[in-house]
């Protein structure tokens, strides 16, 4: 890939196809990525914020579950700063994210970012990930404690990655994956590659894309990005909806305490 290519500002691909029944009766009639985590602010609302404070121009947003829904949010409210488009998954509802992944493809002929759909996180969250140097970059985060549904990584001496998957020993896990992965040049080319080959496999439907940078890391070096320290949250539960929307207050708290603070100066 020309230079001048490698240099624009990467895509955005958010993973919002599935319904999130975890988080049911939340998501009975609203998309996972519909909730309001912060006031009236979705998920969906947030992330694109979030790329757009970190000069990504362009996204799209995997659909599946309450698609019409999700593209009048994107036509009532557009986020200043980034133009967002929809594709849709027709088999959302009998598959995982590897196949809203897969057809994602068309999206995924330069630089760009790979994102879940339920994956918050403040814009250093992403800076860090884009100031790696790496082909293929996956954003990690380190933690006392891993439990079984935490996709776990295993890093190798040099920093690479080696293995991800939720099935690896708590004992052997060096971070857990946040959901947010960056492709550069090569790596993105044989991520595409990689999809296309995973597609083949009858277990596809059931399938994790992370599965397929594992397999991508035994032949090319996939990079380890840690965001110790910055604010990220998952949302797969009604507690961890709850936890989202309480840090986002605390953090209004906090803003607002600073602007009276300087006010009184």
């Amino acid at each position: 890939m020309p230079l001048e290519r490698r240099s624009r500002r990467p895509h955005a691909i958010l993973l919002s196809a599935g319904q999130g029944r975890r988080l049911l009766p939340l998501t009975a009639d609203t998309p996972k990525c519909l909730l309001p985590a912060d006031g009236d602010r979705t998920v969906l609302e947030l992330q694109l914020e979030a790329l757009a404070a970190c000069d990504v121009t362009s996204a799209t947003v995997m659909v599946g579950f309450g698609r019409d829904q999700v593209e009048a949010q994107l036509s009532r409210r557009p986020v200043p700063g980034i133009t967002a488009r929809t594709r849709y998954n027709p088999f959302f509802a009998v598959s995982d994210n590897l196949v809203t992944c897969w057809l994602a493809s068309a999206d995924m002929r330069d630089d760009f970012i790979l994102l879940n759909g339920d994956t918050l996180f403040e814009p250093a969250v992403l800076q860090r990930a884009l100031a790696s140097a790496g082909t293929v970059t996956v954003t990690i985060d380190r933690k006392p404690v891993y439990d079984d549904d935490d996709m776990k990584v295993v890093i190798g001496r040099d920093g690479r990655l080696q293995r991800v998957g939720k099935t690896i020993p708590p004992a052997d896990a060096h971070g857990e994956a946040i959901g947010l992965s960056v492709f550069r040049g090569t790596g993105s080319f044989a991520f595409r590659r990689a999809l296309d080959h995973a597609m083949r496999d009858p277990t596809a439907l059931r399938r994790w894309y992370l599965d397929v940078i594992c397999t991508l890391a035994r032949t090319l070096p996939v990079t380890c990005a840690s965001i110790e320290g910055l604010w990220w949250c998952e949302i797969d539960t009604p507690a961890d909806f709850s936890a989202a929307r309480a840090a986002f207050g605390q953090r209004a708290l906090e803003d607002q305490r600073l602007v009276e603070a300087a006010a009184r100066a």
